[in-house]
C-alpha cells in the first residue's frame, strides 16, 4: 500500500541485507552496542533518581500539644512527666477506673551499661532497702556463724535459720531452702562446697551479704527488694502501691 517499504518498516532493507551474512556463519556486526550500553547506564541513573525523589516525602511537622484528648499520636511528641505529677496521675486514674487501690506500681529503669572500649557491664542482681515498705511479706534469711553470741543476735533479729558447717549437707540436698544467705568472715573458708550451689546468692562483700554487722545484713535481706538487670540493661520491678 505504501510506495516504499521503509516507510512502514524503517531499516528493513538493512536487516534483509545482513541476513545472508548470518546464514554463512560470520559473526554479526554490533556497531551500536556501546551506545546501547551507555543508554542502559543512563536509564539506571534516571531510575535511581526517580526512586530517591519518591523516597523523600514531606512529613508533617510535629505539633507542640494536642488541642483535645482525642488525637493521632504520631503527630505529637510523646509526653513525659515529672515523678510527682506521674504519681498523681496514677492515683487519679485509679479513682476514675475503680481499680484496686492497693495494686502494685511497677517501674522500668533503662541503664546505660556501655563502657569506653565498646564493652558492656555484665547483667547483675542486687538488693536495695526502700525508704517505704509496701508489703508485709519478709524474706527468709539464713545466717552462717559458729559463734554462739552472733547466733543469738541473728535469732533476735529475725533470722530464719542459724548454724555452721552442719547446714552444708542439708542445703546441698535441698532440705533447707531460703531466700538469702549471709555469713560472717570467719566461716567463709568452710563454705566453699556451696559456691556452685548458691551461685549469685553465695555470701560476698560485693552484695553486702558478708560482714560482722548481722542486724544490718538481716534488715537489708529480710525487708529489702531484690532487682535484676536484664541483658538489655533494663530493670523491671515493683516499687510501691497506688
Amino acid at each position: 500500500l505504501a510506495p516504499r517499504r521503509g516507510c512502514i518498516f524503517p531499516g528493513l532493507h538493512q536487516r534483509l541485507a545482513v541476513a545472508p551474512a548470518l546464514v554463512s556463519g560470520a559473526p554479526p556486526a554490533r556497531s551500536y552496542a556501546a551506545a546501547a550500553k551507555t543508554a542502559k547506564k543512563g536509564s539506571q541513573k534516571t531510575k535511581q533518581e526517580e526512586t530517591k525523589k519518591k523516597q523523600v516525602t514531606k512529613r508533617r511537622l510535629l505539633m507542640s500539644k494536642p488541642v483535645d484528648d482525642v488525637y493521632l499520636t504520631w503527630y505529637y511528641e510523646r509526653p513525659s512527666y515529672d515523678l510527682e505529677e506521674a504519681v498523681g496521675m496514677l492515683k487519679k486514674f485509679q479513682e476514675l477506673d475503680f481499680t484496686y487501690p492497693k495494686q502494685y506500681v511497677y517501674i522500668n529503669v533503662f541503664l546505660d551499661m556501655a563502657l569506653q572500649k565498646k564493652k558492656k557491664v555484665d547483667p547483675f542482681a542486687s538488693t536495695v532497702l526502700l525508704p517505704y515498705r509496701f508489703t508485709d511479706e519478709t524474706n527468709k534469711v539464713l545466717v552462717f556463724t559458729e559463734n554462739e553470741q552472733e547466733a543469738e543476735i541473728a535469732r533476735e533479729n529475725g533470722a530464719a535459720v542459724v548454724g555452721g558447717v552442719e547446714l552444708i549437707k542439708w542445703i546441698l540436698e535441698d532440705e533447707i531452702q531460703v531466700d538469702f544467705y549471709v555469713a560472717v568472715p570467719a566461716i567463709m573458708p568452710k563454705l566453699i562446697p556451696l559456691r556452685n550451689k548458691l551461685r549469685r546468692k553465695y555470701p560476698s562483700t560485693k552484695r553486702n551479704s558478708l560482714g560482722h554487722d548481722i542486724p544490718k545484713m538481716l534488715q537489708l535481706f529480710r525487708e529489702g527488694l531484690e532487682y535484676v538487670v536484664e541483658d538489655d540493661g533494663i530493670i523491671k520491678t515493683r516499687i510501691a502501691r497506688v
